[in-house]
Parts: structure tokens; C-alpha cells; sequence
């Protein structure tokens, strides 16, 4: 199964809650939030990954 991610947006002027991004199978291992911004604020420092 690819893996999943389920992310928050941590800045206090976007409305955006949180969002989960499905990765393929063709997704480098070593990928991760840091790697993405927020499509909502298009911030890139302000996401976190949620840990469950």
C-alpha cells in the first residue's frame, strides 16, 4: 500500500485544518513534509505532519 500522509498547516492566518496526501509507489523514501506547501497559504515552513 502507499503510504499515506496526513498533514496540518500550523499558521495562524490559514484557514485551511489539515489535508492527507496519498503518495504512489514511485515516491522517494526519503519525500516528507518539508517537501510540500500548503495549498491553501502556499506557506512551506508552516507545515507539520500529524502523528496518530
Amino acid at each position: 500500500m502507499p503510504a499515506t500522509l496526513e498533514v496540518k498547516c500550523t499558521d495562524g492566518d490559514c484557514e485551511l485544518d489539515m489535508f492527507e496526501m496519498h503518495y504512489t509507489y514511485d515516491m522517494p523514501d526519503d519525500v516528507g513534509v518539508n517537501d510540500f506547501q500548503c495549498p491553501y497559504c502556499a506557506g512551506t515552513d508552516c507545515l507539520e505532519a500529524i502523528e496518530l
